[in-house]
């Protein structure tokens, strides 16, 4: 749903309304932020949804319990597509390259103490992917803050992102439909 802002933001950057990129960015992360909740309460019932569908019980508790664990990765994630968007259509891309690159190197390290050295397992896996896209989107949110670059595109928080949300989601929802989805057989 993210890939709405290439289309909005491209055109607010393109028609130098420059505002109206932070403001399509906020109305991508309350959106997002209510789609995720929505997700994140069909992810909190994977196991039995699984089990209602035939899956082996061993099986389906595992996803469910690695699936709730990825919960708080989902809205980090949904944060972090609207920051790199956000910066892309500015043409930023070497603070999201080099926050992307810091976040997967500590990403290992995290992995490593959440999985082993706490012996979490794979729920560790899981957590670490949520601590390490938090940690991406905190330091582009951050640059956003304090770079020039975006000291016209970031005015702050506005009430505008509240409105015209349905227009959004008219972009947004196809968007998302166009994904291409890997499926394994």
């Amino acid at each position: 749903m993210a890939s709405s802002l290439d289309t909005l933001c491209g055109q607010a950057f393109g028609a130098r309304q420059y505002h109206l990129l932070g403001i399509y960015k906020q109305r991508a992360i309350l959106v997002l932020t209510l789609v995720s909740v929505v997700v994140a309460v069909l992810w909190a019932y994977t196991g039995q949804i699984l089990l209602l569908f035939g899956q082996d019980p061993e099986i389906a508790m595992g996803a469910g319990s690695y699936i709730r664990w990825m919960i708080p990765a989902l809205f980090a994630y949904g944060l972090l597509q609207c920051h790199v968007r956000f910066l892309q259509t500015q043409n930023i891309v070497l603070p999201v390259m080099a926050s992307a690159g810091v976040t997967a190197l500590s990403h290992v390290l995290v992995c490593w103490l959440l999985v082993y050295k706490l012996g979490l397992g794979n729920k560790g896996a899981a957590l670490a992917n949520g601590i390490s896209y938090l940690a991406n989107v905190s330091i582009l949110a951050i640059y956003i803050r304090v770079s020039p670059s975006c000291r016209s595109t970031w005015t702050g928080l506005s009430k505008e992102a509240f409105h015209d949300i349905l227009s959004f989601m008219k972009l947004a929802v196809p968007s998302a439909l166009m994904v291409p989805r890997v499926v394994v057989v």
